[in-house]
């Protein structure tokens, strides 16, 4: 009986990994530290972005997905072959330069985080470095086995880690409910305190860490690696409804843990780090240990798919198969994993590389958008599963949006250049 469960419980979960594997590498440090400083500066007021973006994620999502079903063709290999080679090579480029970015920006978080948690427990705490090298080390070995199974299956364990501590803090540190209710109804509230830009640019962040291009592209590959046909379309829509439901869930957990304890007390927070020492005398060590917790678990849940990025899209481009034992696969990973070493070494980001990443990741979604558009739209691919009015319509309505969040984004970038 207990083995029927055991394997009943299997193949129910090998339906949603694909689902499990895009929440891990959508929930990171950036998602994390974005809606925490949205809770602790605005409460729930913001939580309507949120859901906006969860349902424009998932529309992407099966959208990219659908086309796979149809064609068995992945996002990359489309591109080249339907719109012009020239554009996949400019996704590879920018999502390599953007998870660059993020390796070293996720890596530093999470051994900063790591050792602001360790002072609880260890007078002085353990250097930030030993942390990153640990993780660094964690990721590369559920690399290193190369199977895009083992590879879900890991990651389901450290997502579900993720998470049940997000949640738990939750409850333990929620806001009232007529708040959060409130926060679902579109409204731009009033600079908040220690802001001096207002809520727009926050908005921007956290569009951009939720409606990211790569989860995207990523998505077609893992619809094909799973087999799946126009036969299984329910199910890469219910994979696809798990994956923004537990998103939007969690981000909401994240924060409403900041707004039931930062913003109700008037502290201001400039970095997740201090969620540790803010979080302790007000919610008590044990809400301060499963939030560190979960922001650990959320950087490594994000740092796998990061490395893995570029050997993934380059055998995309290629239509070759995803083979990771390759020895120039594995040189490639052990280089961008090593990126995770800057931020605990020098204590900085190379600031070319992060304007760099940030500049690309300013039109990678409108691109994302438009090529969906003109790819649904070929009678020549599509045949009769051509892009109905409806659906036209939503991607207008997706691609004016990122326009306004990528305005914003280059005027970040144009801020740090000088």
């Amino acid at each position: 009986m207990s083995s029927n469960v055991k394997n009943r419980f299997s193949k129910t979960l090998a339906l949603f990994l694909p689902g499990i594997f895009l929440l891990g590498f959508n929930i990171g440090t950036g998602s994390v530290t974005t809606m925490a400083k949205a809770g602790a500066t605005y409460g729930m007021s913001l939580l309507w972005t949120v859901m906006i973006s969860c349902l424009a994620t998932y529309f992407m999502i099966v959208i990219y997905g659908r086309y796979t079903l149809i064609t068995g063709e992945t996002a990359l290999q489309a591109f080249r072959k339907h719109i012009h080679p020239a554009v996949g090579i400019f996704f590879i480029v920018a999502l390599t330069a953007g998870v660059s970015g993020s390796v070293m920006g996720v890596m530093g978080i999470v051994a900063e985080m790591s050792y602001e948690w360790s002072k609880t427990f260890i007078e002085g705490g353990i250097a930030p470095i030993y942390f990153a090298a640990f993780f660094i080390a964690l990721v590369y070995f559920i690399f290193w086995n190369g199977k895009t199974e083992f590879f879900e299956r890991a990651l389901a364990v450290i997502v579900a880690i993720m998470a049940a501590c997000f949640i738990l803090n939750f409850f333990i540190m929620m806001p009232s409910v007529s708040d959060m209710a409130k926060g679902l109804i579109p409204n731009i509230p009033k600079i908040g305190p220690g802001e001096s830009r207002g809520p727009f640019l926050l908005i921007a962040s956290m569009v951009g860490t939720t409606l990211f291009s790569g989860l995207f592209i990523i998505r077609t590959t893992l619809v094909k690696a799973s087999g799946w046909t126009m036969e299984d379309d329910k199910q890469q829509k219910r994979d696809a409804l798990f994956a923004t439901v537990m998103m939007f869930l969690i981000s909401g957990a994240i924060m409403a843990a900041a707004a039931g304890s930062l913003f109700a007390e008037g502290i201001i927070m400039d970095k997740a780090s201090q969620m540790i020492g803010l979080l302790e005398p007000l919610a008590g060590g044990l809400a301060a240990s499963i939030f560190a917790i979960g922001i650990i678990a959320a950087g490594v849940s994000s740092q796998f798919p990061n490395t893995i990025m570029l050997p993934w899209l380059i055998c995309d481009y290629t239509n070759s198969k995803l083979e990771m034992t390759l020895p120039r696969y594995r040189i490639m990973v052990l280089l961008i994993s090593l990126l995770g070493l800057v931020v605990p070494v020098f204590n900085a980001r190379p600031l070319f590389v992060m304007i760099a990443s940030q500049a690309f990741n300013s039109v990678l979604l409108p691109a994302t958008v438009a090529c969906i558009f003109i790819l649904g739209n070929k009678e020549s691919v599509m045949g009769k599963h051509k892009h109905s009015m409806v659906t036209n319509l939503t991607l207008l309505a997706i691609f004016l949006f990122s326009l306004v969040t990528s305005y914003m984004g280059i005027q970040g970038v144009i801020g740090q250049i000088r």
